[in-house]
């Protein structure tokens, strides 16, 4: 004969009798906790809670992002802000991201424009803003580029390599001035 080398808790028995007796769904012992007051939220209504931002939009719980601003500014509406046409044709949404109006409504205003002799000036204004988006954009490349380490590369075969020398600061800021100037000279 084996004997039993487990001691029997308190709870164990009283469950093995609340069984004996049909008492199935009884409890065998008590737990202390406690749960969280519900809050309600309105329509519209900011929160925190567990480190993220919430809001309630149309009924539907939802959190709020650092890139909403992002996805907000991507996503082109079903009709012109301008006209309230559905904008459904082909060049509606590359027109929308650059003048907020479908592109029906653009076609009009620059013939208005050319109408009231003002078309040469807006085409000019278009022109300059591209090259000073160029020039901004290929200063952040060089600054990159200038704060870039190039002490070690990986090899093929796995080897790390010490290089000696790299880009000579005072030329980058140069050459960047160079091409600053004349990026501007091709304005109007």
């Amino acid at each position: 004969m084996s004997q039993l080398k487990k001691e029997f808790q308190e709870k164990d028995v009283q469950r093995l009798r609340n069984l004996v007796q049909g008492k199935y769904g009884e409890k065998t012992h008590s737990s202390v906790g406690f749960s969280k007051a519900d809050e309600f939220h309105a329509e519209g209504d900011v929160w925190e809670s567990d480190g993220r931002t919430w809001t309630i939009k149309d009924g539907i719980k939802q959190n709020i992002t650092k890139l909403d601003k992002a996805k907000k500014a991507h996503n082109t509406p079903l009709f012109c802000p301008n006209c309230k046409k559905v904008m459904k044709k082909r060049n509606d949404k590359p027109f929308y991201n650059i003048h907020k109006k479908c592109y029906d409504c653009v076609i009009d205003m620059e013939h208005e424009l050319k109408k009231l002799g003002k078309w040469e000036e807006y085409e000019k204004n278009i022109k300059n803003n591209e090259i000073d988006n160029r020039i901004k954009d290929f200063k952040v490349w060089a600054k990159e580029h200038i704060n870039e380490s190039n002490n070690s590369f990986i090899s093929e075969d796995g080897d790390v390599e010490k290089w000696v020398g790299g880009l000579s600061k005072n030329k980058v800021k140069q050459y960047v001035k160079e091409v600053e100037e004349y990026l501007t000279s091709l304005k109007q």
